[in-house]
């Protein structure tokens, strides 16, 4: 009996540190896991606060005023401009030049072709050593032209790119100026206009440019056909009607008795208005 007593007593000491380093190491864990979440607590808040700032700095850009954005535009089309004279004076020079000499201004990095020895074809002995000469010439020569070619080919696909970007870029700022609001102004008020001016709207007959084809309730943001803004249907004198001047690249059509703001570069409807005819 004495010892089982004493068993116990022994096992009761050798598990009480034990369990005291498991409470220690739960402890620990949770220590460590309540810093890791301060931790990611801390960086949603910088990312937010990051996006806060970048979303503002948009909305800063937007209500810039409508005066320093046509500036901005301007500038950006006069720069284009001048980039493509220049470049057609490069051209200019170098056919002038002969020989693609005036790429030399263009590219000064480009090696300069050596000239052949023997401009004519080789009329000599064939084991004369000066052949070999003559032959390895021509062949620099040759890579130098496809080499020549290439690097023309890529220079202007590059321009090409930048010049679309740059109209693309030009195109939706435009779409993005485009005011609805201008049916505010007393100025294009094409209703009381229409009430006292009755036979300028009484229009002729509307034939639609594909056979067989009805009238559709068109809305702004849809994409038409080509032949249903080709300029037969443009409206030449918008005040007449008492409609706000279209900004280049865009036209108001005729649509049945309907009347479309259209980009005539891509068919986009950018305003509409129904029954605007009788």
């Amino acid at each position: 009996m004495r010892k089982a007593l004493i068993g116990l007593i022994v096992a009761a000491t050798a598990l009480t540190p034990a369990a005291a380093l498991a409470q220690r190491g739960n402890r620990g864990g949770a220590e460590q896991n309540a810093e890791q979440r301060v931790q990611r607590m801390q960086q949603r808040n910088e990312a937010r606060e990051q996006r806060q700032e970048a979303r503002q700095q948009r909305q800063e850009a937007r209500q810039q005023p409508a005066p320093q954005q046509q500036a901005q535009r301007q500038e950006r089309r006069a720069q284009r401009q001048q980039q493509v004279v220049q470049r057609q004076q490069q051209v200019a020079q170098r056919d002038r030049g002969g020989d693609r000499q005036g790429r030399g201004d263009r590219r000064p990095d480009r090696p300069a072709r050596q000239p052949s020895i023997y401009p004519d074809a080789w009329q000599g002995n064939p084991n004369d050593p000066r052949l070999r000469n003559y032959q390895r010439l021509e062949r620099q020569n040759r890579q130098q032209g496809r080499q020549d070619r290439r690097e023309d080919r890529r220079e202007w696909r590059q321009d090409r790119r930048e010049d679309r970007r740059d109209w693309r870029q030009d195109r939706r700022q435009d779409r993005r100026e485009w005011n609805r609001n201008w049916r505010n102004d007393r100025r294009y008020d094409w209703r009381s206009w229409r009430n006292s001016n009755r036979h300028i709207f009484r229009g002729s007959r509307y034939y639609s440019p594909y056979r067989n084809y009805g009238y559709n309730r068109f809305s702004i943001g849809i994409f038409l056909e080509p032949l249903f803004y080709s300029n037969r249907y443009w409206i030449g004198d918008p005040w007449q009607y008492r409609l706000p001047p279209a900004y280049p690249g865009t036209q108001w059509v005729r649509y049945y008795n309907d009347v479309l703001l259209v980009d005539v570069y891509t068919g986009e409807v950018l305003d509409v208005i129904h029954d605007f005819f009788w």
